[in-house]
C-alpha cells in the first residue's frame, strides 16, 4: 500500500481559477462608472523634480483636495460635489455626482518639503516636488585642541 502524501490545499488551485472565470466579466472597480474614489496618478521625474499628475474632473476650490508628502509617499483625497440640472419641454433631469476620493503613491526618490508645487487646470491636478540634493560634498573642518 503505497503512502500518499496529504494536500489540504491542493483544490484551492482549481476554486482560484473557476472564481477567476466566473467573474472575469465583472468590472474591477465597483465605485461608480468613473471609477471614482480611485484616481489614477502617473509619476515621471526631471533632473531636478519628481512630477505627479492625475485627472480629477470636477473640483471646484482648492479647499476640496487636499496632498500631503510624507517619507517618501504622496497623498492626494478630497471630495467632489457636483449637481447638473437640465430643464426642457416636459422634462425634468437632476444629476448629483457626490463623493471622495483618496490616493497613495511610493515616490521614486526623496524629495524636499520646501518649494513643492501643485496646479490644477482642465481637470488635471499636477504636483511637483524638488528632489532633495543628496550626495552633495561638504567640507568638514576639524576643530584642533
Amino acid at each position: 500500500m503505497p503512502l500518499v502524501p496529504y494536500e489540504p490545499f491542493k483544490h484551492l488551485n482549481t476554486i482560484r481559477r473557476e472564481f477567476d472565470r466566473v467573474f472575469a466579466d465583472f468590472p474591477a472597480n465597483f465605485g461608480g462608472e468613473h471609477g471614482f474614489g480611485d484616481i489614477r496618478v502617473d509619476v515621471h521625474e526631471t533632473e531636478n523634480e519628481i512630477v505627479a499628475s492625475c485627472d480629477i474632473p470636477g473640483l471646484e476650490s482648492k479647499e476640496d483636495v487636499q496632498i500631503d508628502v510624507e517619507n517618501n509617499m504622496l497623498h492626494i483625497s478630497g471630495s467632489i460635489n457636483r449637481a447638473n440640472e437640465v430643464k426642457e419641454e416636459n422634462m425634468h433631469r437632476k444629476e448629483r455626482f457626490v463623493g471622495r476620493f483618496h490616493r497613495s503613491v511610493m515616490l521614486p526618490g526623496a524629495v524636499s518639503h520646501e518649494g513643492i508645487k501643485a496646479s490644477y487646470k482642465n481637470g488635471v491636478l499636477e504636483v511637483r516636488m524638488p528632489k532633495e540634493r543628496q550626495g552633495q560634498k561638504k567640507r568638514i573642518d576639524v576643530e584642533f585642541h
